[in-house]
């Protein structure tokens, strides 16, 4: 380690956010990199610890959060080679286990960082930062292409369905190993929730474009609008490749069934985020129409998607924006049963949070309510909806109902899982650790396998399933099976 005394010679700074009264006229990003000088100082602030807790996913409190990194990153290495301004060797000790650092160092909630050791009393090193710095340098640099170089070619034609986290790593790494790759892809543009479920000002659609260029330069193939059973089936695939990978994501949303739920203008948040971000695309991130003027939208769902929903809102000139979330406010601090190193399950307020306050939100989120049901403007369209507070087990209380306006409901709620349909076509009935599926032919890799996760658990899952199927077909090879 090139200065253990880093962590108490250098204060933590992160990449800071633009100022809100400017970010919100527009789409561009959030956040400001800071100097190279600088991330070589904040580099220099990982201890290199004797037992780091940041390299390991953890799950605890009955698998609801992990803490450490799901993707076993070796952060302290490449940390120190950043400070002593080896930036190549970073990136390239980086890209072992993380292919995609300019995507997880602006989506991922690092719970890396919460489990870092200097976390226990101080606020942790700014890895998910030093991250995006490498991945951004290596694209500028060139080295991602040349850590992307196709392998030897072994003739072996796989087919990668969905195009999102899971299965661009996916391609990526069987592209490294020698093999022919098709990437699937039912909508019109590759990156799945990278391009269409994260709004460009956390992930500028630009760098996602860059990286499904280079690959293509590299090798990989890429199919747009075809959708299996559909478009393309699976005795054709079954027909054409060797093996298959299903990385369809668990994108079927949660819905809220209430009275008046077929009204117009009840949207789930992932459609709604995706026409926003065709249309950014399309006019440029400048040039968004104020298509929310004047109305009232409310936000069903406390997670990270409820807050894009809230930033989204507020650039498109929504005249109030409100948020429901049936779950109790988290604490301000760490209670006892929650120490180091598990994720703090302490309140914050995200970007769009504190967006939605500057515009004026009182009261902008409103804890412990649900919808007991949505009214009718007379015309077909959602004018407004009951609510109820709800105590222990979410039973209504008595006594506590109101009604709210709104001209546009965002459920935001999560994601219940993939599409049974698609995993029926493909004659899968179960899935297994390494992968593999009851379909020798078939295998399936990320939230498809685990159900809704994080994008670096996605990007693992994609990485760890090219390497099982590899390592299966070298022992199929030598049996002259292929």
């Amino acid at each position: 380690m090139a200065d253990p005394n880093g962590f108490l010679k250098y204060k933590r700074e992160d990449n800071p956010y633009r100022e809100l009264a400017d970010r919100i006229k527009d789409f561009a990003e959030l956040q400001i990199p800071i100097s190279n000088e600088e991330r070589q100082r904040q580099a220099a602030r990982c201890m290199h610890c004797d037992v780091p807790f940041c390299h390991h996913g953890i799950f605890y409190g009955g698998k609801r959060a992990v803490s450490g990194c799901p993707n076993d990153n070796h952060i302290p290495e490449w940390n120190d080679l950043i400070y002593r301004g080896i930036q190549k060797k970073a990136y390239e000790r980086l890209a072992l286990t993380n292919p995609f650092p300019e995507f997880t160092g602006r989506v991922c909630p690092a719970p890396c960082e919460k489990a870092c050791a200097e976390a226990l009393n101080g606020e942790g090193i700014t890895i998910k930062d030093n991250e995006r710095y490498l991945g951004d340098l290596s694209n500028e640099k060139g080295w991602v292409e040349e850590v992307g170089q196709k392998g030897e070619v072994t003739g072996v034609k796989i087919a990668v369905i969905g195009s999102g986290p899971a299965g661009l790593a996916a391609a990526w790494r069987l592209n490294q190993l020698g093999h022919e790759v098709t990437v699937y892809e039912k909508s019109d543009r590759f990156g799945g929730l990278l391009m269409y479920g994260i709004p460009n000002m956390k992930l500028d659609k630009k760098v996602v474009q860059q990286r499904i260029d280079l690959m293509t330069s590299l090798g990989v193939t890429f199919v747009a609008n075809t959708e299996i059973g559909k478009n393309l089936s699976y005795e054709e695939l079954d027909a054409e490749y060797d093996r298959i990978i299903l990385a369809i994501g668990a994108g079927v949303p949660r819905d809220l069934k209430v009275p008046g739920r077929e009204l117009h203008n009840i949207r789930f948040a992932v459609d709604f985020l995706t026409e926003t971000t065709k249309k950014v695309l399309e006019v440029g991130e400048n040039n968004v129409p104020k298509s929310l003027e004047g109305k009232h939208v409310v936000v069903i769902g406390g997670g990270d998607t409820g807050n894009d929903c809230i930033g989204t809102s507020v650039r498109l000139g929504a005249a109030s924006v409100t948020q429901l979330e049936i779950t109790p406010s988290l604490p301000g601090e760490r209670l006892p049963n929650n120490p180091w190193p598990e994720w703090p399950m302490v309140l914050k307020h995200g970007y769009g949070q504190e967006e939605g306050a500057f515009v004026g939100n009182e009261n902008l989120t409103q804890y412990t309510v649900t919808a007991t049901d949505f009214t009718d403007d007379g015309q077909g369209n959602v004018a407004g909806m009951n609510l109820i507070q709800v105590g222990p087990g979410f039973k209504n209380v008595e006594g506590t109902e109101a009604f709210l306006k709104a001209d546009l409901v965002l459920l935001a709620m999560g994601f219940v899982g993939t599409d049974k349909d698609v995993l029926e076509e493909f004659h899968v009935q179960e899935t297994f650790e390494d992968y593999t599926t009851n379909n020798p032919k078939v295998y399936v890799a990320g939230d498809a396998r685990r159900g809704p996760s994080l994008v670096i658990w996605a990007i693992r899952e994609g990485r760890k399933t090219a390497e099982s199927l590899n390592t299966s077909l070298q022992a199929v090879v030598k049996n002259d099976k292929i």
